[in-house]
């Protein structure tokens, strides 16, 4: 489980958590998936859609000490109790709700309403199914829906962690050949990568009389060796 969570930057790390033996760490994992695959509301995003559950069908509680729609406060004190589960997760310090949560609260309230007491409403909900619940919650179907979860952070790459890349090639060296040098006359050289024959070098001369001309006109012939 854990090598499939390598490489993430809000994944659990088992060397950064001191004398946490392997039971509290994959306690720690689990609790960690599930606010990352799971779809969960806070306390307000639960409440409001507790609110909009009990609008759609909601006569109000018959006692006037009895609020129609639950607090915070009362959230936390139904967990306390039993009345409904404890948060599912937690993310940091915001308590994660999840669908069975908005399940329990309106059915709470839906038996408020009839009058019930608490401590009866917590006898008869006590380890009811889902499907119970829903039964008595009557809950739109349009809020049991939960938002798209939005899309994991770019996680920043760990470049102290990967190994060095390897330093690229030097290009390979041209190939060397060796030239040979055709005297022109006035210290004028062309080189040519064959090796010419003495008839090659008295054409190559002889072609090359209007190039000597130009440098010559141009200064740019040694004297010395052209007489």
């Amino acid at each position: 489980m854990w090598g499939g969570l390598q490489g993430r930057a809000d994944a659990p790390d088992p060397t950064r958590l001191p004398g946490v033996n392997i039971i509290r760490f994959t306690t720690l994992t689990l609790s960690w998936l599930q606010c990352q695959y799971q779809r969960v509301w806070t306390l307000d995003e639960l409440l409001d859609r507790v609110s909009a559950a009990l609008t759609a069908e909601y006569s109000g509680a018959p006692n006037g000490r009895v609020r129609d729609v639950p607090d915070k406060r009362a959230v936390r004190w139904y967990a306390t109790t039993g009345l409904v589960d404890r948060p599912s997760a937690m993310r940091g310090r915001t308590a994660l709700y999840e669908k069975r949560h908005l399940l329990q609260l309106v059915a709470v309230k839906r038996l408020q309403s009839q009058g019930r007491a608490l401590a009866d409403i917590q006898a008869e909900l006590a380890g009811a199914t889902d499907t119970t619940l829903a039964a008595i919650a009557r809950v739109p179907e349009d809020l049991l829906l939960t938002a798209e979860a939005p899309p994991p952070e770019a996680v920043r790459p760990r470049f102290w962690a990967e190994p060095a890349a390897a330093p690229a090639a030097p290009p390979a060296p041209a190939e060397a050949f060796a030239l040979n040098g055709v005297a022109l006359g006035g210290g004028a050289v062309v080189l040519v990568p064959g090796t010419p024959t003495a008839a090659d070098r008295a054409d190559i001369a002889a072609a090359a009389r209007p190039l000597l001309d130009l440098l010559a006109a141009r200064g740019l012939l040694n004297e010395r060796e052209s007489s």
